[in-house]
């Protein structure tokens, strides 16, 4: 089951840290004349998608409907236009920098193509195991082999070399600027300090490990999968990068991926044992199935026909049951109130980036401002749904308290219900992820577990509500 968030993440973990191995793609038949051409002319594409005009990297990269110019690449190039793209939109405000102390004047203005080509370039450079010679040589191609950006050639050959005969000292350099877009960093001093967003700027230049969620025994399990029992019971793999079908128990359904932030919400019941609960927003499934073990008769909900039939797929390879249902939650009126609702609810995602780093470049403030609205509406009516007296965890992976914290306590100032503190004491290792409220915050910085790949969170906000008694 891929991770259970509102993004999908990639099957395989794209290594993006000076790995060798990701050069030398083969020309096709159709091919340029200079092989390796093709894949870098792609990468500039799609990240000129995600940036300028705002479309999520994940569809673009699909296999079977993603963009025309990957989808006609081989595995090894698509292997390094994925590698190329996490890079460059992880790093990006860094290789923003880097290529303007080397320009004696600014790009001209509208000369957006050209930015691509030089931070795709960059991108390999800085922070990838391609060879420097190679990354120059084809950038000064794509620069010729483009009407608007051939006489540039020059320019991008002078940059790119200066960029490689200094890199050492451009990084170290680099060190200083933080990696996210500025209003989202701006946005996270107001909201965190600035020592803190510095901490979790840096987080999320990692790429994230992969968690699963077990059904049982997951001391056993880690043992199996060569992984570590972390303080939600998740596992996370050592460093893992294979293939997840081809792992222990994936085909008989002893775990799932799903990060271990995302696997917090479903676990903030209690004992539901019996008990009838609404997973709304349900697919792809994974805070599902944990309903479902943990004993409860759930109803998933979600608007989607396509994701309800994956939900089903995955619950079905896993031997889990439930009941689903096809509809637009804002209009879910059931003829009979549950016992307790789990709404995670739609956002901006900005918790993910360690895993979905476009997201930050794809959103911006006005998406954040939106996103909350709707979740209020959402928060309000998910509360109907449920008992006098009975539960509601809302929950998103939003880093943003505009889309948490702010939303809860509007909703709970206006009465009808309560906030259910949840207890530090019950979640050893996570202490500091308990606000004084007693609600869940996880940022990318929280857990630190020793080497970069094995630490870290997704940023999720997760409250536990009780309806107020009729």
């Amino acid at each position: 089951m891929p991770e259970d968030s509102k993004n999908d993440s990639h099957p395989k973990r794209i290594r993006e840290h000076r790995r060798p191995g990701l050069g030398g793609p083969k020309a096709g038949a159709l091919a340029p004349a200079k092989p390796g051409l093709k894949s870098r002319q792609a990468a500039a594409k799609i990240l000129a998608a995600v940036v300028d005009r705002k479309t999520p990297l994940d569809g673009m990269l699909d296999p079977e409907r993603g963009n025309p110019v990957y989808r006609e690449l081989n595995d090894a190039d698509r292997a390094l236009v994925r590698a190329i793209l996490n890079s460059a939109l992880r790093h990006l405000p860094r290789i923003r920098a880097a290529i303007d102390s080397l320009l004696q004047t600014p790009l001209p203005e509208g000369a957006r193509a050209l930015e691509h080509v030089l931070t795709v370039a960059a991108a390999q450079i800085l922070y990838l195991d391609v060879p420097d010679h190679s990354a120059v040589d084809l950038a000064v191609e794509q620069a010729q082999s483009d009407p608007r950006n051939r006489r540039f050639a020059s320019l991008v050959n002078a940059v790119l070399r200066r960029l490689s005969r200094e890199k050492e000292a451009i990084l170290e350099r680099l060190q200083q600027v933080p990696a996210m877009p500025g209003w989202f960093f701006d946005r996270l001093v107001t909201c965190y300090g600035r020592d803190q967003a510095e901490r979790i700027s840096d987080a999320q230049l990692v790429p994230a490990a992969i968690d699963v969620t077990v059904k049982s025994d997951a001391a056993s399990w880690a043992d199996r999968l060569n992984g570590t029992v972390l303080p939600t019971g998740s596992v996370r793999l050592q460093d893992f990068d294979g293939s997840i079908p081809s792992l222990p128990g994936f085909s008989e359904g002893g775990w799932w991926v799903q990060d271990a932030a995302a696997s917090i919400p479903a676990r903030l019941f209690g004992d539901i044992s019996g008990r009838k609960v609404v997973d709304l927003c349900a697919a792809p499934g994974g805070k599902t199935a944990q309903l479902v073990l943990a004993g409860a008769k759930v109803i998933a909900l979600d608007q989607s026909s396509s994701r309800l039939r994956r939900l089903k797929a995955n619950l079905e390879r896993l031997g889990l049951e439930s009941a689903t249902k096809e509809a637009d939650m804002a209009d879910f009126r059931p003829e009979e109130l549950f016992d307790a609702a789990l709404l995670d609810a739609p956002c901006s995602s900005t918790g993910t980036t360690r895993r979905h780093p476009d997201v930050l470049w794809t959103k911006g403030p006005d998406d954040v401002e939106k996103l909350a609205g709707l979740q209020e509406r959402l928060l309000r009516h998910a509360l109907t749904l449920v008992k006098p007296g009975g539960l509601l965890v809302f929950s998103n992976c939003s880093l943003d308290p505009r889309e948490g914290e702010e939303v809860v306590a509007r909703v709970v100032a206006d009465g009808g219900c309560e906030r259910v503190p949840i207890d530090a004491a019950a979640w050893p290792g996570l202490e500091q992820a308990i606000t004084a409220l007693g609600e869940f915050r996880t940022t990318p910085a929280m857990l630190s577990l020793g080497p970069p790949f094995a630490s870290g969170l997704d940023g999720f906000y997760a409250a536990v509500l009780r309806r107020a008694d009729a």
